[in-house]
C-alpha cells in the first residue's frame, strides 16, 4: 500500500485553494496584476517547500502565511528600488451584479484599500476567507489577541469609511 506523500497531497489540495488564494491576493496587494503575480509567486514557492507542510494541518493557513511573507517580500523590494506602487484599479465588475450590487462592492473594496494592510489582512482572513481565529493568527504569525485587536479596529474603520451602508458588521 503506497503512501501520499505532503509533495503529493499538496499539489492535489492547491487547484481547490486557488480562487481563495486569489481572493486574498487581490485584497492585499489592491492591483489585479501583482495579485496574480503573488498567487504565482506563493504556490511556486509551496511547491518547492511542499515537504515543509505537515499532514493533516491546514493547507489554507500555510499557504496565506507563505503568501503574506511574499507580498512583505515584494514591498520590501519595491521600497529598495525606490518604485511607486501602481494605483488600484477601478471599475472592476465582478459576475452579473446588479447595479447596487456592484456599487457596493466598489465602496467595500475602496475602505478595504484605505485600512492599515494588518487590519486588511486581518478581515481577509476572517471575514472573507472564513479563517478560524486561531487559523488565521497563526498564518499571520502573531497572537490570537493581537488578531481580535486588528479586526476589531478594522471593523470599526470600515464602518466609519462605509457611514453604514454595509450595515452592521
Amino acid at each position: 500500500m503506497s503512501r501520499t506523500s505532503p509533495v503529493d497531497e499538496v499539489r492535489a489540495q492547491l487547484a481547490e485553494l486557488l480562487p481563495r488564494l486569489r481572493r486574498f491576493a487581490r485584497v492585499i496587494t489592491r492591483n489585479v496584476a501583482d495579485a496574480d503575480d503573488l498567487v504565482q509567486v506563493s504556490v511556486e514557492k509551496a511547491l518547492v517547500r511542499a515537504e515543509q507542510w505537515r499532514p493533516g494541518s491546514k493547507l489554507d493557513s500555510w499557504m496565506f502565511g507563505i503568501m503574506k511573507n511574499a507580498w512583505i517580500d515584494e514591498i520590501r523590494a519595491r521600497r529598495r528600488r525606490e518604485r511607486v506602487h501602481a494605483p488600484e484599479e477601478a471599475g472592476l465588475g465582478v459576475g452579473d451584479a446588479s447595479a447596487a450590487a456592484r456599487d457596493i462592492a466598489l465602496s467595500v473594496q475602496a475602505a478595504m484599500s484605505r485600512l492599515p494592510e494588518e487590519q486588511r489582512m486581518a478581515i481577509a482572513l476572517v471575514l472573507v476567507e472564513g479563517l478560524s481565529y486561531k487559523d488565521a493568527a497563526e498564518s499571520l504569525g502573531i497572537p490570537i489577541g493581537t488578531l481580535t485587536s486588528r479586526l476589531a479596529r478594522g471593523r470599526e474603520a470600515l464602518q466609519a469609511l462605509l457611514g453604514g451602508k454595509a450595515g452592521a458588521a
